[in-house]
């Protein structure tokens, strides 16, 4: 199973010495709203592809070492518009020593912006992801041994497109579960993706592939964050993206158990057969709060995923999927992209992605899905219109951009709930 992944010394002496929870006042606008309006009584819960990712190891920490990157800059500012109390970064590269946490915080997010008041998260957890981790293997059968697609999850290098939690309530680190070395083919019924070339089935990858092949493209987290009188799990998640493959969808078959993992994860007699990196066994204890967050790389309706594979967690008995954060902004960017939007069957305004409007269009694939029994009191989406002051901080594709957006093609997800 491998060792379990450690947050590095300089994270966990930042969690151990914060003793104290920033107070968050109401927000300011997003999008031309206030996202939620006063929040006494609220938790709010985000998740944010950032697109913090670099194309050389410590390219991130570089980048971040200065308070002059833009792009760096414009996240935090959408940030510190929204100002959550729990964030899911995804696409944020994680180094060893926890340097980039730190210093997105400390030369970022501390920094006031355009008006904004700087946000300061006393709690912060990142660990080891799968991307870029040599698997010795040939995981793509082109006759080659190593790169970015050989790797356990898709990267350049050890812990690119990472992950990253800022809290300003506790996280409880003696309860933190994570599941990066789970084996996929020890998920019973696994979607193990089959080789068309030869009449066995599911043989992709080789027995000896097999025993090592891991199911989670980044990782999976359960962070338990410690409120006042209670605890909620955030279940912490980015599975990979269903395309970049061929006939076989070992992409779209793994994002499907990906996503599948935390509907076992939280059903009770579904998860007998799951253990962490700590070699414990089973799923979230009957009961529990959670809230299921990150970019799934799924919409329900549109796009390349394995019908289904969103609906597994949206229409889990256990989840709360009825007030779905939505935004004026997905719908405008349909409206005004065209092409493949036009022949999507869900909703824009639920849209949290831009992607390219040849294929697949603008989709929903970021969530921040409650568990039932936790009052939601308002959700939403960062998407400001053209016209808002705001859209400068989204627009619309710019190759003449790093990444080609002010911030990124994923949009920030909030909700809140009562505490």
């Amino acid at each position: 199973m491998g060792a379990k992944p450690t947050v590095c010394a300089g994270i966990m002496a930042a969690l151990l010495a914060a003793t104290t929870t920033v107070a968050v006042a109401s927000p300011a606008a997003a999008g031309g709203q206030q996202p939620g309006g006063k929040r006494s009584g609220a938790l709010r819960v985000a998740t944010f592809n950032a697109s913090l990712n670099r194309d050389t190891a410590g390219g991130l920490v570089t980048d971040l070492s200065r308070r002059d990157n833009i792009q760096a800059g414009n996240v935090a500012e959408v940030i510190q518009r929204v100002r959550p109390d729990v964030l899911l970064i995804n696409e944020f590269d994680h180094d060893p020593q926890g340097r980039a946490l730190a210093l997105f915080q400390d030369n970022y997010l501390s920094v006031p912006r355009n008006g904004t008041r700087a946000i300061r998260y006393p709690y912060r957890y990142a660990a080891p992801s799968n991307t870029g981790v040599p698997s010795g293997h040939d995981l793509n059968n082109d006759g080659t041994v190593g790169g970015p697609d050989d790797a356990y999850g898709f990267g350049l290098f050890p812990g690119q497109y990472g992950m990253a939690v800022y809290s300003a309530y506790p996280i409880d680190l003696a309860g933190v579960r994570t599941f990066q070395t789970f084996r996929w083919r020890d998920m019973p019924g696994a979607l193990l993706p089959d080789d068309p070339a030869t009449a066995a089935p599911a043989d992709w990858y080789s027995p000896t592939e097999l025993a090592d092949v891991r199911l989670s493209s980044k990782s999976h987290w359960d962070l338990p964050i410690r409120l006042p009188g209670r605890t909620v799990h955030l279940l912490a998640s980015h599975p990979t993206p269903p395309v970049f493959d061929g006939p076989e969808d070992r992409n779209g078959r793994r994002n499907h158990d990906e996503i599948r993992f935390w509907a076992d994860y939280v059903s009770p007699g579904r998860a007998g057969y799951i253990y962490d990196d700590d070699g414990r066994r089973g799923g979230l204890r009957p009961g529990a709060a959670f809230v299921i967050a990150g970019d799934l790389n799924s919409d329900p309706y549109d796009g390349d995923s394995v019908p289904g594979a969103a609906q597994q967690v949206l229409d889990h008995p256990r989840v709360n999927d009825r007030v779905a954060p939505a935004s004026a902004g997905g719908t405008a960017a349909a409206r005004r992209q065209g092409g493949a939007n036009l022949d999507h069957r869900g909703d824009p305004r639920f849209d949290t992605a831009d992607f390219a409007d040849t294929t697949p269009g603008n989709l929903r694939v970021d969530y921040v899905l409650p568990s039932r029994g936790l009052p939601v009191r308002a959700t939403g989406i960062f998407w400001p219109v053209p016209g808002d002051p705001l859209f400068r901080l989204v627009g619309d594709y710019d190759p003449a951009l790093p990444g080609g957006f002010p911030t990124s093609d994923h949009r920030l997800v909030w909700l809140d709930l009562r505490r």
